[in-house]
């Protein structure tokens, strides 16, 4: 069997009998990033029978994100479940981003190539996503930016290779659904007492710099 888009079942043979119709997705995960944040996929490979289409069923918590992304091969509908989502998407047709808010029961359309990315806008957040490829690919954010040499940024946009670098040491694999555990920035109530130093310093004049803290780290501009 090819995989991709195919117009029929002829896939299913009625000689070899009927083939298997059911799966349970928590038997494949594709990520988790805790119990509250995973991702399972169910394609082809799980289901033979499943030619020209495959599904995810994703779980994220608040605080969480579905990092930017995008699938070379397939579009992507994005059914919601529980929960409230905002998804976004660049066109690039016409150089603009779209912002959706999504309820139970609503559905995002995202054609194939775009780059987009998910939030909860709810403590919990349930999805079925669909793709129109049973071995849909994913190419992530988090790889784009780790394996792109700094001094590219540089060249490329005017950034200091040697800032970028320092920015980008964190993201040490693939992310999918982030932040990654220890490399939250730190905001609002739950700031570190270093972050807050620097926080009181930019307001009271000391320090006109902008400040980021990555792994407590302070980064300054």
């Amino acid at each position: 069997m090819k995989p991709g888009f195919v117009p029929d079942n002829t896939n299913i043979k009625k000689t070899s009998g009927t083939p298997n119709l059911f799966y349970d997705p928590r038997d494949n995960l594709f990520f988790k990033r805790d119990a509250g944040n995973a991702a399972y996929e169910v394609s082809s490979t799980q289901l033979p029978a499943l030619a020209g289409g495959a599904f995810v069923d994703l779980y994220l918590t608040e605080g969480h994100i579905r990092e930017p992304h995008w699938h070379p091969n397939a579009w992507e509908l994005d059914v919601v479940v529980s929960g409230e989502a905002v998804i976004s998407v660049i066109d690039p047709d016409h150089d603009r981003m779209h912002s959706y808010t999504a309820k139970p029961g609503q559905v995002v359309f995202i054609p194939m190539a775009w780059w987009h990315w998910i939030r909860p806008r709810s403590g919990k957040l349930h999805l079925h996503l669909f793709f129109n490829n049973d071995q849909f690919e994913t190419a992530e954010g988090s790889d784009t930016l780790r394996l792109t040499p700094p001094e590219v940024f540089q060249l490329s946009y005017g950034i200091d290779a040697r800032k970028a670098a320092e920015i980008l040491s964190c993201i040490k694999e693939s992310v999918v659904i982030g932040p990654p555990e220890g490399n939250r920035l730190e905001t609002g109530e739950r700031q570190s007492p270093k972050a807050t130093r620097l926080k009181q310093d930019n307001q009271s004049g000391k320090n006109k710099n902008i400040v980021i803290i990555i792994n407590d780290k302070p980064i300054h501009f």
